[in-house]
């Protein structure tokens, strides 16, 4: 994905991508390597035989299940904004 536009004006030119974009994008992928994390910690936790009722495991629990909407959220919201900049790039011209 380019940062800058190509200097001509054809229809393929791609939008500057803005810092709020990588943001969100960073984040959304950072949601969902926690939430895998944390998956796999309950997995080796309850296998090693954990009690998974007390201490930190109701929190990661609760990552495992909180995370995955709000990255998609995360990932919604850059596509939104991305088509919403490109129609008005498009409409500009």
């Amino acid at each position: 994905m380019s940062t800058r536009t190509s200097g001509g004006s054809t229809p393929g030119d791609d939008v500057p991508v803005r810092r709020i974009d990588r943001i969100l994008a960073f984040m959304s992928l950072g949601l969902l390597v926690l939430a895998l994390v944390c998956f796999f910690a309950i997995i080796i936790g309850s296998t090693a035989g954990a009690d998974l009722a007390s201490g930190v495991w109701p929190v990661v629990s609760l990552l495992v299940l909180v995370t995955p909407p709000i990255a998609f959220g995360c990932l919604l919201a850059v596509l939104i904004m991305s088509f919403i900049r490109r129609a008005r790039a498009n409409k500009a011209r």
